[in-house]
């Protein structure tokens, strides 16, 4: 999904808008997830915080145009991608949440879909393409050290 950069600045100001009371609070909150929730149908997208009170919204008319069956796909890489910028460009430093928390893409439901960034100083998240092959990997050794 390519969006134009309207669209994409519209997203990333929506995101700081929902970020903004943590950047302003002078102690650090305790929040686990941030739930972004795109809606294909009407363009919505709505941004809530773990006890669902809405923190910042927008109408993406880009989003009712796709058509495709693969939407909450294409937008959680699009969204994962653009949180990613913003956390390397230091914006999410400024956020006043104790980590460890996570963007959380969910859906119409508010089911979550994907992760999509954890913010945490000493956790690595593993990929599929970090784990492919791991099963195999562990049988081998596991079947060699059981023959010694």
């Amino acid at each position: 999904m390519k969006l134009s950069s309207s669209s994409t600045k519209l997203i990333e100001q929506t995101i700081r808008k929902a970020l903004e009371r943590y950047c302003q609070a002078e102690e650090k909150t305790y929040v686990t997830d941030i739930h972004l929730q795109p809606n294909q149908t009407s363009g919505e997208f709505f941004i809530y915080d773990d006890d669902d009170n809405l923190l910042a919204e927008a109408v993406v008319e880009e989003w009712m145009t796709y058509a495709e069956d693969d939407f909450n796909e294409e937008v959680g890489r699009l969204l994962a991608s653009l949180l990613d910028k913003m956390n390397k460009s230091g914006q999410l430093a400024k956020v006043n949440i104790i980590k460890p928390y996570s963007f959380v893409l969910v859906d119409e439901d508010k089911e979550g879909v994907s992760e999509l960034l954890l913010m945490d100083d000493d956790t690595l998240l593993l990929n599929e393409e970090l784990l492919k092959g791991l099963d195999e990997e562990l049988d081998a050794f596991l079947k060699d050290l059981l023959e010694k």
